[in-house]
């Protein structure tokens, strides 16, 4: 985009100088007033061919053979780059909408994230850093062309539209996340993704507390009221400001190489039925086990040493992320 926007740039100063070329010619050879000159010089390298406003001299008719020489070239290369510049913009949106198909089509396991607003940004900024993939969508351009400046593969689309998610891979997709502008909108998103992939994990916004018992219905996982959750974060931050500050640095980009992640204990693991003491994550790792959460549900806090991981379990762990991929690949070693 950069090298047409210089192109249009030169031919606006090329057509500029040659304007300002034949106005300041025809006013000092033949004593023309400005406007005169400059509609002279304009008829002139238009070829409209109106006749001469005043009998030219012979000066003025040589300096007019100049610049109808240079002038009409150079309303000439202007329209042929501006034709040019127009293919090219074609040809950019139609080879890019199918180099972005291309990529979806080629997406397996990815998330769908509806709406690119506030809230949108934040979770695909989050996704981003988490490395896994995802496809934007939103019906505003300016949006779409932000997410795509971020580095992020993004449609110009209805999600609303049940085409329109099939298009984005929904079959074939992990999760959905719905951060459209109203609660109707991500409801119906909700439904026609639930019944599009019966299997797919939602995420769903809310404006409206009401609408949390209507969006878990209609199969969201999970629901967020950004306005509470920030007025609850907002509060905790007075009144105990260092606990804040430690969910900041554990959920934010603060600087802070520290998370929160999720490990899965493998199937077949060879760590599988041991004790977190035999383990030694936190000597050898420098990881602390927060929770293991039991393949039935069930969470357990702040385990003790002796406690016994079990195939299928997750455990919650905090430490610098090179140290949570270490544990990862620990607990996925086979037998």
């Amino acid at each position: 985009m950069d090298h047409i926007r210089r192109r249009l740039v030169l031919i606006a100063s090329a057509i500029a100088v040659t304007l300002l070329a034949g106005t300041l010619g025809f006013e000092a050879i033949e004593g023309y007033t400005p406007f005169d000159a400059f509609y002279m010089t304009l008829t002139t390298i238009a070829t409209v061919g109106y006749t001469e406003l005043h009998p030219l001299s012979t000066a003025g008719r040589i300096f007019n053979c100049f610049l109808i020489f240079f002038g009409v070239g150079t309303m000439f290369f202007a329209i042929g780059a501006v034709t040019q510049t127009g293919i090219e913009l074609e040809l950019n949106q139609f080879f890019g909408k199918r180099r972005t198909k291309n990529m979806i089509d080629k997406l397996r396991d990815h998330y769908i994230v509806c709406g690119f607003g506030r809230v949108g940004r934040g979770a695909a900024e989050e996704l981003l850093r988490g490395g896994v993939p995802f496809v934007v969508v939103d019906r505003q351009e300016e949006r779409v062309t932000r997410a795509m400046r971020g580095g992020m593969l993004a449609v110009l689309a209805d999600a609303t539209r049940d085409e329109t998610l099939r298009d984005v891979g929904i079959e074939h997709a992990r999760g959905l996340i719905a951060t459209l502008a109203s609660d109707s909108d991500n409801l119906f998103v909700i439904l026609s993704a639930k019944s599009l992939n019966p299997t797919l994990q939602l995420s769903a916004r809310v404006a409206e507390e009401e609408t949390e018992r209507k969006m878990r219905r209609a199969g969201a996982d999970f629901v967020f009221a950004p306005y509470n959750i920030t007025g609850h974060r907002m509060a905790q931050a007075m009144l105990r400001p260092h606990v804040a500050q430690f969910l900041d640095f554990t959920t934010k980009d603060m600087g802070l190489n520290v998370v929160i992640e999720q490990v899965r204990v493998a199937e077949s693991s060879e760590f599988a039925e041991r004790s977190l003491a035999q383990l030694q994550v936190r000597r050898e790792l420098g990881v602390i086990v927060l929770a293991i959460r039991k393949e039935d549900g069930t969470m357990q806090f702040n385990p003790p040493a002796d406690a016994v991981i079990a195939r299928g379990d997750y455990l919650i762990a905090m430490g610098e992320q090179e140290s949570l991929r270490k544990l990862e690949q620990l607990v996925a070693v086979h037998v």
